[in-house]
């Protein structure tokens, strides 16, 4: 069984920021993994944000969150981070990790992702 479990969402103004942080936990632990998030705001489809490596050292983005977001694996593995700042309301979306058995090649669609967290609600006011 495999469990993914999301904290840090909330509420902020505009330009704030806000991190996110994904707990793996489970079967999956004994194996290599990619990590990931995804976002889906009411009345529109779940869409890729940012994905991570297996080894951290590849990390793929979203245009529209370039520059803006950070995405990092913690030194455990298990963990994954999505550091978001300037945020503006075009960000409000509950946002889910995710987990891969590719491991070593971010990967950026929903069908790439076996393993889904339950969300977190992050809100942004104007």
């Amino acid at each position: 069984q495999v469990q993914l479990v999301e904290f840090g969402g909330g509420s902020v103004q505009a330009g704030g920021s806000l991190s996110l942080s994904c707990a793996a936990s489970g079967s999956i632990t004994y194996r290599q993994y990619t990590m990931g998030w995804f976002r889906q705001a009411p009345g529109k489809e779940r869409e890729f944000v940012a994905a991570v490596s297996w080894s951290g050292s590849s990390a793929a983005y979203a245009d529209s969150v370039k520059g803006r977001f950070t995405i990092s694996r913690g030194s455990t593995k298990s963990m994954a981070f999505l550091q978001m700042n300037s945020l503006n309301p075009e960000d409000t979306a509950v946002y889910y990790c995710a987990a891969s058995l590719e491991a070593e090649s971010p990967r950026t669609t929903v069908y790439d992702y076996a393993h889904w967290g339950q969300g977190t609600q992050v809100t942004v006011s104007s």
